[in-house]
């Protein structure tokens, strides 16, 4: 298992008894706006902390696990990521500075802009982009940190269906590749259903039902 859920409890937001992420596989965290999904995802990035309860991480209680470490193998994709001033390839780069890892080739980088649908040049200024660029630019930041884990909240929210289908294939299919663990907020159950393993359904802040696919 990847992450395990005992007792949680964070505000007026989730109560979660138990509950199992499996590593190596691609999770959907489905449910209705509000139910919590995006604060499920944060607390397993430790960017907040649950108020009682407690999350392991790779059978180590996330609490025991610096920031920083944790941030090394496990990367979290907003729903509306941050994009920087400057130009595609800063934005594609600036992950790997912050992250203290080995800046890549141009070669990579437009092979990562490829895998993500996006075609523009490394030079164009990124704030030009439009807000399905923009996610889709976030996304190609994300994968060049190569993590285990991506954490990717409502990840093809401002794309189109058709180009959601695509984008979301291209993760699923990289995450088996090189055996990522992918979770995923989504507010589509089709996608769900046609690219996970598992499903976890949140309602009201409880989980309702957790799955395989």
């Amino acid at each position: 298992m990847m992450f395990r859920l005992e007792k949680v409890k964070y505000k007026k937001i989730l109560d979660i008894a138990s509950l199992v992420i499996p590593g190596n596989k691609v999770t959907c965290v489905v449910g209705e706006s509000g139910s919590g999904k995006t604060t499920l995802l944060r607390m397993l990035n430790k960017l907040i902390s649950c108020d009682t309860g407690e999350i392991f991480f790779e059978n180590m209680p996330l609490r025991d696990i610096s920031s920083v470490e944790l941030r090394r193998k496990i990367v979290m994709l907003s729903q509306t990521p941050a994009i920087f001033s400057g130009t595609v390839r800063d934005n594609l780069l600036i992950g790997l500075h912050f992250a203290e890892k080995p800046i890549v080739s141009d070669d990579l980088l437009l092979e990562t802009l490829k895998m993500v649908h996006l075609m523009k040049p490394l030079d164009d200024e990124a704030e030009k982009l439009s807000g399905g660029e923009k996610q889709r630019l976030a996304l190609g930041r994300v994968l060049l940190l190569n993590p285990d884990v991506f954490l990717l909240d409502e990840p093809s929210s401002a794309l189109d269906e058709d180009t959601e289908h695509l984008i979301i294939d291209k993760m699923v299919a990289y995450a088996k590749k090189y055996n990522k663990t992918l979770i995923m907020v989504t507010h589509s159950k089709k996608i769900a259903q046609h690219f996970s393993d598992y499903i976890i359904e949140i309602k009201q802040g409880k989980v309702t039902s957790q799955k395989g696919a």
